[in-house]
């Protein structure tokens, strides 16, 4: 059943057609990017140069960041960049009590934006000049809701940085496959476009605003089921936004805990089934380990599983690999599934029952 699940997304990565564009193409949307921003003084000055290099019309696009309680010089560093305009949450909520600070931003983002088309990005992402010509060119091309756009990580040259990208390719590869054969809605904050009539149409985050996370997919099942069939995966290199890794295990398990968190929340219980049978197979690991102490004879099933479980997932990962120009060996991939199952049991079950810390913010 997982051989079938997996070959079934390849295929749907496969038959997703590459977008091309005209880089002389002469767009007519006017963009909104809105960028929440929490103690970025790191990061926040290259992504703001990524987005001011754009070769794309000037008065066509603004850019909004929107400060959330930051307390390093993110704000001061957003200042100095002519153009952009930066708004300070504190100051638009006062005393509010408020569970998703970053719905929050985005919201009040889009609340003083002026464009069609919202574009969403983190502020630790880089991007490629030509990154916002491709996404108005689809969306002008196609007009959908709501545009899902590629993201990848950086720096990934030492083992845990691979486990983290090979796990995050494996994801964009699903969200791909899903999109082509209309199985479910996945997306990533990062690099998400969709238009602000359709945001006010579904009432933005209101019913989902209580829930830290899951300003992204959230809020594409509610735009999904609004407006069927138009929410579309754009598959094109040109419009690939770039994250880095997180540094430890402590924060990779808070963040994917953070991701796993909003999956009771899902609507679209195709993508719920999916979850529950991607951890009860894993569960089947831990459980043939365990029974190994018992009989011997389990270790053979248990290495044989294991043996077809990354061949399958190699088959699926190659392709995406040549898609996100990524050199890293295929390998590795049978000694990072030692890593790779206890987390997802662990992110499974804690995203369920347990807390995360999120932005120096700890989260129930």
């Amino acid at each position: 059943m997982y051989t079938t699940l997996i070959l079934y997304y390849k295929r749907g990565w496969q038959l997703l057609k590459i977008f091309r564009f005209d880089k002389e193409y002469s767009p007519k949307t006017k963009v909104s990017i809105i960028i929440p921003a929490r103690n970025e003084e790191n990061e926040i000055g290259k992504l703001l140069n990524d987005i001011i290099s754009q070769y794309y019309p000037s008065e066509l696009m603004e850019v909004i960041v929107v400060n959330d309680h930051s307390e390093d010089k993110t704000e001061q560093i957003v200042k100095s960049f002519k153009g952009v305009n930066c708004i300070t949450l504190k100051n638009e909520i006062s005393n509010q009590f408020i569970q998703a600070y970053k719905k929050k931003a985005i919201e009040i983002g889009i609340s003083k934006s002026t464009g069609t088309l919202i574009i969403t990005t983190d502020a630790d992402c880089s991007m490629e000049p030509y990154w916002l010509l491709s996404i108005v060119s689809f969306y002008e091309r196609f007009k959908p809701k709501l545009i899902a756009a590629p993201v990848a990580y950086s720096n990934t040259s030492s083992w845990f940085e691979q486990f983290q990208s090979l796990d995050f390719l494996t994801m964009q590869g699903i969200t791909g496959a899903m999109s082509y054969w209309r199985s479910g809605t996945m997306c990533n904050g990062a690099n998400l476009a969709y238009e602000k009539e359709a945001f006010d149409a579904v009432n933005g985050f209101k019913h989902i605003d209580h829930i830290a996370s899951g300003d992204d997919m959230l809020l594409m099942n509610k735009i999904e089921t609004q407006f069927p069939n138009q929410t579309h995966y754009l598959k094109c290199k040109a419009s690939i936004v770039r994250t880095k890794p997180t540094d430890t295990l402590s924060a990779f398990f808070n963040q994917r805990i953070r991701w796993a968190s909003k999956a009771a929340y899902f609507k679209d219980k195709r993508i719920l089934s999916v979850l529950v049978f991607i951890f009860l197979y894993n569960l089947l690991f831990l459980l043939l380990f365990l029974f190994s102490f018992i009989n011997p004879k389990y270790v053979v099933f248990l290495f044989t599983i294991l043996a077809i479980k990354t061949i399958v997932e190699g088959f699926f990962i190659s392709p995406l690999l040549s898609f996100f120009n990524d050199k890293k060996s295929l390998f590795i991939l049978f000694f990072l599934q030692f890593l790779h199952i206890p987390y997802i049991l662990i992110s499974g079950f804690l995203g369920r029952f347990g807390k995360y810390t999120w932005k120096g913010r700890k989260v129930q």
